[in-house]
């Protein structure tokens, strides 16, 4: 890494990978475009990316988190904010806080706009993390290892729903 600033003009915002695309019946809701900074800048302890919503579309499901706290900074564009019960408009230059927690915490953000809406997403690196999604009653459980763990496979990612949970002697 040559410097620990990068401009906002200089960055390549890309779809989301294919693999993690949205699939479904709900697929033409989403639009993520965004680009990765935090490797580019030597953040450690915080991730940072340049999100791209298309008008009428959102970047990701209704969701909370039980270990990473995530805040928002409208760059540009206007939309609404999901957040537990209740919308709120936001607009360029607001900063939005999203705390962990569970439903009373999740939160979302809507284009419904005309225009793309562009914003900084910054959020805390946790090594696991469990994600709740309220609309689909999914969970997300996530553990992404440092590179030093030798051949202990580098990601887990398991989405389910509380339904299909087990009983901890189950098999044993």
């Amino acid at each position: 890494m040559s410097t620990r600033i990068v401009n906002l003009a200089d960055l390549d915002v890309q779809p989301a990978d294919p693999a993690r695309a949205p699939k479904g019946p709900n697929a033409a809701l989403y639009d993520r475009r965004s680009a990765e900074i935090a490797s580019r800048i030597g953040a450690r302890l915080l991730g940072y990316n340049l999100t791209v919503v298309a008008p009428g579309k959102r970047a990701c499901p209704f969701h909370s988190h039980r270990a990473e706290e995530e805040m928002f900074l409208i760059l540009e564009g206007g939309g609404e904010l999901r957040y537990g019960e209740q919308r709120h408009a936001i607009r360029t230059g607001d900063i939005i806080a999203c705390p962990t927690g569970g439903p009373e915490t999740a939160h979302q953000i809507i284009n419904t706009g005309t225009t793309e809406l562009r914003y900084l997403a910054i959020s805390t690196i946790a090594p696991a993390e469990i994600c709740e999604y309220p609309d689909s009653g999914k969970f997300g459980a996530f553990v992404d290892n440092p590179p030093d763990m030798g051949n202990v496979p580098a990601r887990f990612r398991h989405i389910g729903r509380r339904a299909d949970a087990c009983d901890y002697w189950e098999g044993e």
